[in-house]
């Protein structure tokens, strides 16, 4: 076996650096086996009994036999329990100090020994022997967690534990981050361990770089998002439920966490899914806003080489016509891979070509890895040796992989200092010219020949001055990387809106920003992988991502690469990408009807960049992400709910990718209301499923009748595109202006413009909410589909 995996490291990598990728991987099999004692006997241990309770503001803590429970449910109706002194601090999530305890939520004796938290959104029971229940306040359970179990070593460590869950029988579990295979998760055991899935994956691989302990269950009763807080590594297996036919019993849904360690603490929000996702934003912290430019067309590739390169890849965009608002450099930039560094003999004047590129409205993104290469000389390794930022083992030795520029060193995020220490270095990036970074790499990354390529799980980390080792860090440790230069860029450019993206993450990371898919394999696989990855993210509150425009490794033909084309305009990061040797991806590279079609849709895009303006601060205002499931609306339509190969973009537009080759047409199953096609104005009446036209030159765009959409016009504005509500019934839309790439400062506010729209006089009329009143001169107003002027 070891020889085998040599061999195949000296192929992949080449003889000397697969030579050190098997070094490595001995290396850290050795100090995981000397720092990482083995578990021993272990005790195992329930709650027990209730044996007293203590009454406290929004619930209080119950004493059982074995175990001690704190419960409360705060002023929002979030409900927080946990065991054995697991308070909601300290924690990655969090997006600020815990939420109040609601002071009219009442604690009292429940039937059988047990006791209730009466609240106005929620009720919560604790059983006479450990079990939490989450309950409506008409008394239906939405969510019952059974009492929990733990494994204690005898001779002391990580205690770890299983928690199992009961939901109803016609529930559908979303969330746990980027799953592939969503964004409906099926029967199956999902991995909470942030990986990196080797080169490429598709539909079928798991896990992938973002995991979250974070599950949003839909069902008849109602929608609830559960958060098990735990960077631990650990496993959800999950079992949808069965509803029994005539006069038989329905077989619950259920749910099973296993942890190796770590505290077992959990948050509820319950809700519609619009409440959820503010309840859930409310605690883990708004999405940070990205600049305006970032919502439109950007383009990637690794390995385009040269300064000439670049240019000449702007210049075909300009040169046809197409929209481009940013260019971003991978590793190839680097000299010799190095971090912080640029190659002056292929860019010998890169903050010269910054600005000319600038100047024409392109900006310049720098990829970030974490991984610095251990050679003195490093200016990045020198400095982080004076002041001890890298992350260490059981002897105080520093932990080394092997990673693009070798044998590298990894800063320890998640020490404060470490974190403004890395943070000084993206002075170095804006000095290059660049507008904004995407981390990569960093889940973090060493490569090894066989078993997870990250640190030794005995590898030493802060934690916030806390201290533990790998098990406990991985998971956070690029939610940590994406703080350190969120902040910087923050304290860089004051004035300016950061812009940055990270492959590896954990809840709470839109703090910082968004993400994007990582390695996903071209093919149509591939396709329908990319939309469950920003479906399920931006149900776990994430609502900034995109995928590989084109999928990241081979060559995808003419028709794949249109059809993912036209799926990532409608994505909030629309850009395309693709691996060193898989060719280019500019649109012409693909002939002549092909760079029709994408042309169009390309400049769709910036037509409706005022939409997505708004959609973005909406998110960061009430955490509903941009692209969101049909049942968005309408949780309890159960057709809906299994509809994966559709979404909704905003209030307004429901987007039906085409997802199979050689389809010029395709069954789409719509929500209530009626909604007309953007393209022939042709009405279409919901519930229910229609099949309609997608030729080669597009993919099926539908608007809800009454929307009130802003777009930009042909002078530049922002004018309002009204499509007419069924008549007796009104509709309406939101537009906020920004300000570009400006921040706003202390607690300032967007203008959230509301207009509403209906039918008067045999005529659509658009008034605006706030205030009253006409529509404003510099809002200029265009009714679709034949409702008047």
């Amino acid at each position: 076996m070891v020889a085998r995996e040599l061999v195949r490291s000296m192929r992949v990598f080449g003889a000397v650096q697969g030579l050190r990728v098997m070094r490595s991987a001995w290396r850290r099999r050795r100090t995981d086996a000397r720092d990482l004692p083995p578990r021993g006997p272990e005790r195992a241990r329930v709650p027990g009994t209730v044996t007293g309770v203590e009454p406290q503001p929004g619930g209080g803590t119950v004493r059982f036999t074995r175990a001690v429970l704190q419960v409360r449910v705060t002023a929002g109706g979030t409900v927080f329990w946990g065991w054995d002194g697991a308070g909601p601090e300290p924690s990655y999530a969090l997006g600020g100090a815990p939420p109040a305890p609601d002071p009219r939520a009442v604690l009292e004796p429940d039937k059988d020994g047990g006791w209730r938290i009466v609240a106005k959104r929620v009720t919560v029971a604790v059983s006479r022997t450990g079990g939490v229940e989450v309950l409506t306040p008409g008394g239906v359970v939405l969510r019952r967690d059974l009492p929990p179990r733990w494994w204690e070593p005898a001779g002391g460590g990580p205690v770890r534990w299983i928690q199992r869950t009961e939901v109803a029988a016609d529930a559908r579990f979303f969330g746990l981050g980027g799953r592939s295979a969503g964004p409906r998760l099926r029967d199956g055991t999902y991995r909470l361990w942030n990986t990196d899935p080797r080169g490429r994956f598709g539909p079928g691989d798991d896990p992938l770089y973002i995991t979250m302990p974070v599950q949003l269950v839909v069902a008849d009763a109602g929608t609830h998002l559960a958060f098990l807080d735990n960077t631990w590594e650990g496993a959800v297996a999950l079992r949808e439920g069965e509803e029994g036919a005539g006069s038989g019993h329905d077989r619950p849904g259920t749910i099973e966490v296993r942890m190796a360690g770590g505290p077992l603490r959990c948050w509820v929000v319950v809700g519609t899914p619009a409440r959820v996702l503010r309840g859930w934003t409310a605690l883990t912290g708004a999405p940070a806003l990205p600049p305006s430019w970032a919502l439109g067309p950007q383009h990637a590739r690794w390995g385009f080489g040269s300064a000439q390169e670049v240019r000449r890849v702007v210049a075909g965009y300009r040169e046809r016509g197409l929209p481009l608002a940013a260019l971003h450099l991978d590793i190839d930039h680097y000299d010799g891979h190095r971090v912080f560094t640029v190659d002056r003999v292929r860019f010998p004047d890169l903050p010269g070509l910054a600005e000319e590129l600038r100047d024409g409205g392109v900006r310049l993104v720098s990829i970030v890895d974490p991984a610095v290469k251990a050679e003195p000389g490093n200016a990045v390794y020198d400095s982080g040796v004076r002041v001890g930022a890298f992350v260490r083992d059981g002897r105080g030795r520093e932990v080394r992989g092997v990673v693009w520029p070798g044998e590298c060193v990894f800063p320890d995020y998640t020490d404060p200092g470490v974190r403004e220490w890395w943070g000084g270095w993206y002075e170095e990036r804006l000095a290059q010219g660049f507008s904004g970074v995407w981390h990569d790499m960093n889940e973090p990354v060493s490569f090894v020949p066989f078993g997870d390529m990250t640190l030794p799980r005995s590898s030493r980390h802060s934690l916030e001055g806390r201290g533990g080792d790998h098990r406990e860090a991985h998971n956070v440790y690029g939610l940590a990387m994406a703080r350190a230069g969120y902040e910087a860029l923050r304290r860089l450019l004051p004035d300016e809106r950061p812009f940055l993206f990270s492959r590896s993450g954990w809840a709470g990371m839109q703090r910082y920003g968004g993400t994007w898919s990582g390695d996903v394999a071209t093919g149509w696989p591939g396709l329908r992988a990319s939309l469950s990855l920003v479906l399920g993210l931006g149900l776990c509150g994430v609502p900034y991502s995109g995928p590989d425009v084109g999928g990241f490794d081979g060559n995808p033909s003419p028709e794949l690469y249109l059809r993912w084309f036209q799926l990532g305009a409608y994505l909030p990061l629309f850009r395309t990408h693709a691996a060193i040797d898989a060719g280019r991806r500019e649109p012409w590279e693909f002939g002549p009807q092909v760079l029709g079609h994408a042309k169009a849709v390309l400049l769709e895009r910036e037509r409706l960049r005022p939409y997505f303006v708004t959609l973005a601060h909406l998110a960061r205002l009430t955490g509903a992400p941009y692209v969101r499931p049909l049942w968005w609306g309408a949780p309890g339509d159960r057709a809906l709910r299994d509809c994966e190969d559709a979404f909704l973009l905003g209030d307004a537009y429901l987007v039906a990718p085409v997802m199979e080759a050689g389809a010029d047409r395709r069954a789409v199953r719509l929500p209530r209301g009626r909604w007309y096609d953007t393209v022939s104005g042709e009405a279409h009446e919901g519930p229910g499923q229609v099949l309609l036209h997608a030729p080669l030159s597009r993919i099926p765009v539908l608007v809800r009748a009454g929307a009130v959409v802003p777009v930009r016009g042909a002078d530049g504005g922002t004018e309002l595109e009204v499509w007419p509500p069924v008549p007796g019934r009104t509709g309406g839309g939101f537009v906020v202006e920004d300000g570009g790439g400006r921040r706003e400062g202390g607690s300032v506010r967007p203008r959230v413009e509301r207009y509403a729209s209906k039918w008067v006089g045999g005529r659509v009329v658009v008034e605006r909410v706030v205030g009253g009143g006409a529509v404003p001169p510099e809002r200029p107003v265009r009714v679709r589909a034949g409702g008047g002027s």
